[in-house]
C-alpha cells in the first residue's frame, strides 16, 4: 500500500511585491521618452548584444552627461 502525499499549494501573497515596489519608488525616479520604435528595437538589440542592460547605459550616459555639464550649485 502505497501512501500518497498531499500538498496544499502555496499560497501567493503580494507582500514582497508590495514592499520592493515601496522601496523603488523610495529610491529611484522613472524618466520617459518617446522614440520612434525602429530606433528603440535598434538601441534593444545593440544593448542585448553586448550584454548589457539598457538601464545601465541609460546611467552610464547621464553620469558623464553630469561630469561635463555640472548643474550650479544654489
Amino acid at each position: 500500500m502505497s501512501e500518497e502525499i498531499v500538498t496544499k499549494p502555496k499560497r501567493k501573497t503580494h507582500t514582497s511585491t508590495e514592499v520592493k515596489r515601496r522601496y523603488n519608488d523610495k529610491t529611484y525616479s522613472r524618466v520617459y521618452a518617446d522614440l520612434p520604435k525602429e530606433l528603440v528595437g535598434k538601441f534593444k538589440a545593440a544593448a542585448q548584444e553586448q550584454g548589457v542592460s539598457v538601464a545601465s547605459i541609460f546611467k552610464k550616459v547621464m553620469e558623464e552627461y553630469i561630469a561635463d555639464f555640472p548643474p550650479k550649485e544654489e
